[in-house]
C-alpha cells in the first residue's frame, strides 16, 4: 500500500478551498485514499465533511494511504502538493 507522510504547510491550513481540491483529486481516481492524522483519526479523502471536520492547521502531520494501483503514486504526489505547496 503506497503511503505518504506529509506535514501541512499550506499557509492558512486546510480550509474550504484546499479541502475541495483534495476531494476533487481523490474522487478523480478510482482508488480510495485515506487521510490519517497524528492522533489516529482516519477519514476517506473523498468526503468533504470528513476532511473539514479534521480542521488541519499548518504544522499538522498526516499520512495519506491508497491501495496499490497504476495511478497511486501520481495521486499521492498531487495530494501532497495541495497539503504542502512549499515542499
Amino acid at each position: 500500500m503506497p503511503v505518504r507522510h506529509v506535514v501541512v504547510s499550506a499557509h492558512n491550513g486546510v480550509h474550504a478551498r484546499p479541502v475541495a481540491e483534495l476531494v476533487r483529486l481523490a474522487q478523480a481516481h478510482e482508488l480510495p485514499v485515506t487521510l490519517r492524522t497524528a492522533d489516529g483519526a482516519a477519514v476517506d479523502l473523498r468526503s468533504v465533511l470528513a476532511v473539514m471536520d479534521l480542521a488541519l492547521a499548518p504544522g499538522d502531520a498526516v499520512t495519506l494511504e491508497t491501495p496499490a494501483g497504476p495511478a497511486s503514486e501520481s495521486v499521492l504526489d498531487q495530494l501532497t502538493r495541495v497539503l504542502a505547496p512549499d515542499a
